[in-house]
């Protein structure tokens, strides 16, 4: 019997082996984060959060004392894409029409309004609003055709908030001028504030609900800063401030200062403002990458440092002797090699929502109690992942041809951190301009990783972060520079023995997918196959077809920063070179997508059949911008891993965990 008992426990243990050794299901990577975003409410009696059900965002609003709570539902083809907490027992929120996977909801203007325990719900403003019950009474709202943003709350003031309003009649497919106006959050009534002296502009406010500053991009894509004196009329611009692209972002919370972006000797900053003296002084700054966020310390509206992604995310506190500032370094020593921050607090900083991530977590809130310095987890964004069986990230850094830094990310397969020569797949960001790929849980990366495959990724010039001057570096060069630093990154991991040079493939979606088939034809034998998912492929097309060339901004944003040559766009055009292609191909469309409009895909799929070129085609016809059903997007990990591994193979079917020991 002890025999029998032994053999039934060895094989026990080797099945929760083999168990663990099983990479996570297509499935799994496939679905929408459960949570996305948690704040408390200023008194601490609620929560509030974005909470994916069967496939839809909705709001869901929990008491912290038994975790009851009820879910805020918008129209079935609506998602909440953002809340506020206007006061301890108000809400607001906004809603967005899904686009694909790749963009974000389009916001279709409107703000909700729902009370702390789910009862008092009222649209504030909107389309939609005609015969909508108002306050306690039922009365004939007025549909107003615009778009509302909220500017920011006022602490003092727990009946209205201050929104930008830009309306729809008139500008046409232009921006429009927004206005300002303070707002009711129980009914929507408003009443006028000031006009923003651009089209275009985001408004920044003090705590006492008054506008200070507009900043916005004219058509040419300069910076304007205008500031509105306390005691002053009018707009003054900034011209300092305007000529080095120094936004404003936020006060701190007595308004003694504000903070803007700003420039340092030989480095990106964040400077101080001071009212009084008008003038700003560097409170932070990298000589590599630009601030990602101001952090927010235990009570809501307190702010402790910046926050920076130099490689990994980064922590810089003002004052590091602060109780704010202890706190955080305490709670980072509990979660070593993770992203910790404070994303909400109360008003007098008692209670605190924590956010812990990393680049193989996909994260969890966590809520801290100051009095008690108790640590309670709240909500995973996605409890079914194991971050001990997904890939990590490794930041890595190379020189392109023309000297120029470049910086980007390596993900090994999980327990194959030491092993050489494997086969690679380079995961090329869309954008381009602007968007960078950034050290966090990508359930694309893990796709990849936990089969076996190196991923690489570099943020080529033009990507946000690193600067202006980074960004505009790329500007004109699609096929050009843009698409060389992607090159000179696949050549640098195979210098370095990381990747296999004989099994290499190259993958992205929007620009990304642009990148893959011009990477394909412009080093025909570099990459043995190519991915272009929801991509570009005619580059001339795109002044005629899409969303971007149907106002003059988006027309002098192409002629700016893709070029308006149109026969060097054809001439790095995808579609004009497929007698230099030699690799495998596989295309992905989305039917809906307004962005990159299907023709795109359609037409290379076309002119790559009637050349008799085999490829993959994977076309979903109610699909946007980025696949957003998680079976679609389930189906299309199956197929690009089975793709991927008939051209660089084999498929891994099962890998190692970064910190499982063998059984035996």
């Amino acid at each position: 019997m002890r025999m029998q008992r032994w053999i039934v426990a060895g094989l026990l243990l080797l099945f929760t082996a083999v168990l663990q050794a099983q990479p996570v299901s297509y499935a799994e990577l496939a679905r929408h984060a459960q949570y996305k975003d948690v704040k408390i409410s200023p008194d601490g009696k609620y929560l509030a959060a974005t909470a994916v059900v069967n496939g839809q965002t909705v709001l869901a609003l929990i008491r912290v004392s038994d975790h009851k709570g009820n879910l805020v539902r918008p129209r079935q083809e609506d998602d909440v894409t953002d809340f506020w907490w206007a006061s301890a027992t108000r809400v607001l929120y906004s809603v967005g029409e899904r686009v694909g996977g790749y963009d974000a909801p389009f916001a279709t203007g409107e703000l909700f309004a729902v009370n702390a325990d789910g009862n008092g719900a009222n649209m504030l403003y909107g389309y939609r609003r005609s015969g909508m019950s108002t306050g306690s009474h039922i009365q004939r709202a007025t549909a107003e055709y615009g778009s509302a943003e909220l500017i920011a709350t006022i602490p003092d003031d727990p009946n209205h908030v201050l929104v930008s309003i830009s309306s729809w009649s008139g500008a046409g497919l232009e921006g429009a001028i927004p206005v300002a106006y303070r707002m009711d959050v129980r009914n929507g009534n408003k009443t006028q504030l000031i006009v923003a002296p651009m089209r275009g502009a985001s408004f920044v406010a003090d705590h006492q609900g008054r506008i200070r500053f507009a900043a916005g991009f004219d058509n040419d894509g300069n910076t304007r800063v205008y500031q509105h004196p306390i005691d002053g009329d009018g707009w003054q611009l900034l011209p300092e401030a305007s000529k080095n692209r120094s936004m404003p972002i936020e006060f701190n919370r007595d308004d003694s200062e504000a903070y803007f972006t700003c420039s340092a000797p030989a480095a990106f900053g964040v400077c101080s403002w001071d009212p009084a003296k008008q003038s700003l002084s560097v409170v932070w700054s990298n000589p590599h990458v630009e601030a990602t966020r101001i952090l927010q310390g235990l009570a809501d509206d307190s702010i402790l440092g910046v926050g920076f992604m130099d490689g990994r995310a980064g922590t810089a506190l003002f004052d590091a002797q602060s109780l704010d500032a202890q706190t955080l370094l305490a709670l980072m020593k509990q979660f070593p090699g993770e992203s910790v921050r404070f994303v909400s607090g109360t008003r007098d900083g008692g209670l605190s929502v924590v956010l812990v991530e990393a680049d193989a977590d996909p994260g969890t809130f966590l809520l801290y109690d100051a009095k008690a310095r108790k640590l309670t987890p709240l909500l995973a964004r996605a409890s079914w992942i194991d971050p001990a069986r997904m890939a990590t990230m490794q930041p890595v850094d190379f020189a392109a041809r023309d000297g120029m830094k470049l910086h980007g990310y390596l993900s090994y397969p999980p327990g194959k951190e030491s092993t050489r020569h494997l086969p690679m797949v380079v995961l090329v960001h869309g954008g381009p301009f602007g968007i960078r790929d950034h050290w966090e849980y990508q359930p694309d990366v893990q796709v990849l990783a936990t089969r076996g495959y190196a991923v690489l990724q570099v943020n080529y010039r033009g990507s946000g972060g690193y600067g202006y001057d980074y960004e505009r570096a790329g500007w004109k060069e699609w096929g050009g520079k843009m698409q060389d630093d992607v090159t000179d990154a696949t050549r640098w991991a195979i210098a370095q023995g990381i990747a296999d040079p004989q099994r290499i493939c190259i993958y992205g979606g929007s620009y990304g997918g642009y990148a893959a088939l011009e990477g394909a034809v412009k080093e025909p034998d570099l990459y043995k196959c190519a991915v272009g998912y929801v991509g570009v492929y005619d580059l001339p097309l795109m002044y005629r077809r899409g969303d971007i060339p149907q106002s003059s901004y988006g027309e002098a944003y192409l002629k700016r920063q893709l070029g308006d040559d149109m026969g060097v766009l054809a001439t790095h055009s995808p579609i004009n070179q497929l007698d230099r292609l030699k690799a495998r191909v596989m295309l992905v469309v989305g039917g809906e997508d307004k962005r990159v409009p299907p023709v795109q895909g359609l037409s290379l799929h076309q002119a790559l059949a009637k050349r008799n070129i085999a490829h993959e085609w994977l076309y979903k016809p109610n699909e946007m911008h980025g696949f957003y059903n998680e079976a679609n997007q389930a189906e299309l990990y199956a197929k690009l891993v089975q793709f991927i591994g008939s051209s660089i193979g084999p498929d891994v079917t099962t890998t190692g965990s970064r910190n499982t020991a063998a059984a035996h």
